[in-house]
């Protein structure tokens, strides 16, 4: 091993302990391993920049814009409530809705499917008696297996396609992956319902533990004609007190004041509601003209009512999100987004202490007193996915002939893809292009649609890739992985790489699984003469076969925090999946390529 392959082989171990240990967003920490590697010049400029002007990524960039501008239309809404129709047991919802969703997964971007329906299954189940935990992991498993059935279907396939052409292959054609992402979605599909349906536990979710035991969460206290601080601001009255808790809203009369702010003006028969570290509320009940109404009734659903403006929701921090490993005081929550956080949930338990110093974490579901603004704001947000609202707001209605479009443009270009007359790359730019002349699409939304860190972190990705290629420590790790396995056959070496991207893909993300696991499998193939397809194959799935843990996938993340889950039901639920995908993946790539 010379000199330059054990720096790299350094440099990316360091890389996938930060990531494991999510120090900081996933592309941060690959940029800026790729910058070291560009200033000690293991790579140069252009080597190292690569990524940015690969055809996958570029790709997928588009793609999140053509998903945006159906969303935004409101299709997709009108879509699932068709679907939903009157469907009362869980036989029909599987058969009306599941069905569907993980066909339409192949289409159209995970992410927004799972954001999009989340709220929609939990109101289902809790309308009909079920636990939302009974549906939301196979909601989130069935749109990942359906998005292995086309190029399309995940970030990852686009990826590896990228990658495949930027090494002179041919790339995937648009079923390629069918083969063997059909299969595997449809055996997945029985599991999930059969088995996985009795294995998956009976939580309840954040919202209704809070409901069931708001005195944990919130506290009413009445300011009387003789506090001292009447006709004050907040800042002046009430913040030297305010150690682990803070105002949530107002009530006053038939008023309902929130968020509050440092400026707002505190009267007498005022009602404060607070939330946070309720032990502290006894110290403000020794202020004088504060009094605890400790017989209050107040439940979560009093801090809205029908004629506020007034919103309960449920926010996941993304992977990507800017919030990780800061404080809510340091974020300046309030300020920035015009929402109160009331409670914060972690591994389906309540995060303790004072939530201004509650530091942030992926998967974290926050529970936040909003205005209705809010998710049209934020419903592209990096920061987190807004998993709590049905009815879209009012940016978001539907329009039924701009949605019919914006999928019928789809529909042909996808169809012009399959039949080989355009690119995948080109379609998107037609696609784009028509979006914006029709108006489906702004500029500034597609701004707001381009999911700028994915990005990021597979162009990054990318140049890493390129660095453990250049240096030959891709060839080496081949070599090592050939001289283990090829003793057994390739069967045994499709194990191997399997296991290995999939072990990747839990840890880490899976884009940079892939991209990290392409030259090895390329490098394999060339070795022992074989088409490098179907290593490519098999790696894209194994990349994108994220069962066994909420990290792993976005879409997992999502459903983590709304379904009540623990880190142990992945295991239990998608181990049994995880081991069924690979072995049907080995041994189907292994007869149809080799």
């Amino acid at each position: 091993m010379t000199f330059e392959m054990v720096f790299v082989s350094i440099l990316i171990l360091v890389m996938f302990v930060l990531l494991f240990l999510e120090v900081a967003r996933p592309d941060i920490i690959v940029l800026l391993v790729l910058g070291v590697f560009i200033f000690t010049g293991i790579l140069t400029p252009e080597e190292g920049l690569v990524g940015f002007s690969n055809e996958g990524m570029l790709t997928i960039a588009l793609l999140f814009i053509v998903a945006g501008g159906i969303q935004r239309t409101g299709i997709i809404n009108r879509f699932v409530m068709w679907l939903l129709g009157n469907v009362k047991s869980t036989k029909s919802l599987i058969g009306r809705f599941f069905a569907p969703v993980s066909l339409a997964s192949g289409f159209l971007n995970n992410t927004p499917i799972v954001v999009t329906f989340t709220p929609v299954i939990r109101e289902w189940a809790l309308k009909n008696d079920i636990s939302p935990s009974k549906l939301l992991i196979p909601l989130s498993y069935v749109t990942i297996l359906g998005g292995t059935i086309t190029l399309i279907g995940t970030s990852t396939n686009l990826v590896v396609h990228g990658l495949l052409r930027s090494y002179g292959h041919e790339g995937f054609s648009f079923f390629e992956l069918a083969v063997i992402g059909l299969p595997i979605t449809i055996v997945g599909f029985i599991y999930l319902f059969t088995i996985g349906t009795k294995i998956l536990p009976s939580h309840k979710d954040m919202t209704q533990q809070i409901r069931e035991d708001t005195k944990e969460y919130l506290a009413e206290l009445v300011v009387t004609d003789d506090f001292q601080h009447t006709n004050k601001p907040v800042k002046d009255a009430l913040f030297k007190h305010l150690k682990g808790i803070y105002i949530v809203e107002i009530i006053r009369g038939e008023e309902r004041i929130n968020p509050v702010r440092p400026t707002t003006v505190i009267y007498a028969d005022d009602r404060l509601i607070f939330s946070g570290k309720i032990s502290t509320i006894a110290d403000l009940e020794k202020i004088r003209g504060l009094q605890v109404e400790t017989g209050t009734d107040l439940n979560l659903d009093d801090l809205t009512h029908r004629d506020a403006d007034t919103e309960l929701v449920e926010a996941v921090i993304s992977h990507e999100s800017p919030l990780i490993n800061r404080t809510i005081k340091d974020i300046q929550f309030l300020n920035k987004y015009n929402a109160g956080v009331i409670a914060v949930h972690r591994k389906n338990r309540k995060v303790e202490g004072e939530i201004a110093d509650i530091v942030l974490r992926a998967g974290d579901t926050l529970l936040l007193l909003t205005n209705q603004d809010f998710l049209t704001k934020y419903e592209n947000s990096t920061s987190f996915y807004v998993v709590s609202h049905i009815d879209p707001p009012k940016k978001l209605q539907e329009n039924l002939v701009e949605g019919l479009f914006a999928v019928g443009v789809m529909a042909i270009m996808v169809t012009l893809v399959s039949l080989g007359f355009l690119t995948m790359f080109k379609a998107m730019i037609f696609t784009v292009i028509l979006y914006l002349v029709t108006r489906v699409v702004s500029i500034e939304g597609m701004r707001d649609y381009i999911q700028f860190p994915v990005l990021l972190l597979i162009a990054g990705a990318i140049g890493v890739g390129a660095a453990m290629t250049k240096t030959g420590l891709a060839s080496l790790l081949a070599e090592k992985l050939l001289w283990l396995a090829e003793p057994l056959g390739i069967f045994f070496i499709l194990l191997f790489i399997y296991l290995l991207t999939n072990i990747f893909t839990e840890l880490i993300t899976n884009a940079a699984a892939a991209v990290l696991m392409i030259p090895i499998g390329l490098d394999i193939a060339e070795m022992i003469g074989v088409d490098p397809i179907g290593f490519a194959v098999l790696i894209a799935i194994a990349s994108s076969a994220s069962f066994i843990t909420p990290i792993g996938y976005q879409t997992n993340l999502i459903v983590y925090g709304p379904g009540g889950y623990s880190f142990s039901d992945y295991v239990k639920v998608g181990l049994p999946l995880s081991i069924a995908v690979m072995l049907m993946t080995t041994t189907m790539t292994y007869f149809v390529w080799f």
